[in-house]
């Protein structure tokens, strides 16, 4: 049996905001550490049949970065219910809502900024 490990280090400020976020998983390509704004990650807990989910960002990303990282898990989720269960019309209804929830992002941004 092959085994693979990802390790995450998050460097924390006095406060516990974390400030850097640095990844390193072996069966990547990459030989260091990998610098990383946000992540998020989500496990399945079958016997409770509940997600734990873990969501940190430091404190330079941006909000314009924040809906793009939501934007692209969003589409990724999507993908992963279509190779998980073959279910395309509902893949495409989630990629469907991330591209609404993008555009309407956009719309706040700019409002927000104007």
């Amino acid at each position: 049996m092959h085994k693979s490990t990802i390790k995450v280090d998050v460097l924390l400020d006095p406060n516990k905001i974390p400030e850097q976020i640095n990844w390193q998983a072996t069966d990547s390509s990459a030989d260091m550490m990998q610098k990383a704004k946000a992540l998020s990650i989500a496990f399945w807990d079958g016997a409770d049949r509940t997600a734990l989910r873990i969501d940190l960002w430091t404190k330079d990303m941006m909000v314009d970065e924040m809906g793009d990282f939501y934007y692209q898990m969003l589409m990724g989720m999507a993908d992963s219910l279509k190779r998980a269960t073959n279910q395309q019309d509902l893949s495409d209804d989630m990629k469907n809502f991330a591209k609404e929830f993008f555009e309407k992002f956009k719309e706040i941004l700019i409002k927000e900024q104007g």
